[in-house]
């Protein structure tokens, strides 16, 4: 099974643009790929910060850049949605309570829990104690399915520190005793950081996806809100998105940058030699493990 993930796209930054804002043309282009890529997804998941101000017609816009995806789309809420217009877009999603958007959804023995961390008027992370309860009631009543979790906000101090949290702060320390001790957790996976980051968190992976929106400079220098400095804080890299690949209970995920670019090398009657050397000593190493010792 492969699982699609997009993020940060931010629908609305720039809503009066022509022909149309950037962040609409990158989502278009993330699609385009994506859609005649030979990898196709069976679900994608939208983690957070679908639109920049959470407005209606930001979401009606999104769903129209969607129409003509044939797959489930799962969202997540960014401390730039609004849940009331989530909900409206995506009528379809089966949420527990009418506080949180947060719910779980089930596919080829993979648990994938989408959880909130949006809080009104905060630009970081929020997990409460209702949301803890949750998240401990899910993960009680399913340790032995193995689970990943799409959040949009990355409980860890990725370096950019205008981005960051602070890594004591209360919302972290009650999700880390949500997910301490469940063996089933395979991934975290999340947005809101604009840049593809790899870490962990309480012992389990955690990435962060690249951004559809434009990214975030990657500058890891203190930077203080009384010194002006002129440092880049936005680029115009190339949008990403992530495939995770869940096949015979293993989980491995892979990162594309939507761009031009060209082919170097295709499998044609040159290269085929080397792909079938690279089989036959890949077979020839299983055969030898297999072999009974004396």
């Amino acid at each position: 099974m492969l699982v699609a993930q997009l993020t940060d796209i931010h629908i609305g930054f720039d809503p009066d643009a022509k022909p149309e804002e950037l962040n609409v043309t990158r989502v278009r282009a993330v699609l385009a790929r994506m859609l005649a890529a030979p990898n196709q997804p069976e679900l994608i998941f939208l983690t957070g910060d679908l639109t920049d101000h959470g407005r209606a017609e930001s979401y009606d816009q999104l769903k129209e850049l969607f129409a003509e995806v044939p797959l489930s789309v799962y969202p997540a809420m960014g401390n730039h949605d609004d849940r009331v217009s989530l909900r409206r877009a995506f009528p379809d999603l089966s949420c527990e309570n009418d506080e949180f958007i947060h719910y779980a959804v089930e596919r080829d023995g993979l648990r994938m829990i989408v959880l909130d961390t949006s809080e009104p008027d905060r630009h970081g992370g929020a997990f409460c104690e209702a949301r803890k309860a949750w998240l401990s009631a899910e993960l009680n009543a399913h340790p032995g399915t193995p689970t990943i979790i799409f959040m949009h906000h990355p409980p860890v101090v990725a370096g950019i520190g205008w981005m960051d949290p602070n890594e004591g702060e209360g919302w972290i320390r009650r999700f880390g005793e949500a997910v301490a001790g469940h063996d089933q957790i395979r991934w975290i996976h999340c947005g809101h950081v604009h840049r593809q980051i790899n870490t962990t968190f309480c012992g389990i992976p955690l990435s962060v996806t690249p951004s559809i929106a434009p990214p975030v400079a990657m500058d890891l220098r203190p930077i203080s809100p009384d010194m002006i400095d002129g440092r880049n804080l936005i680029t115009s890299e190339a949008p990403g998105y992530a495939m995770h690949r869940w096949e015979n209970g293993s989980l491995v995920s892979h990162y594309e940058y939507v761009d031009d670019w060209d082919v170097l090398a295709a499998y044609t009657p040159a290269l085929q030699p080397m792909i079938r050397d690279m089989f036959a000593e890949r077979n020839f190493k299983t055969k030898q493990a297999a072999r009974p010792t004396v």
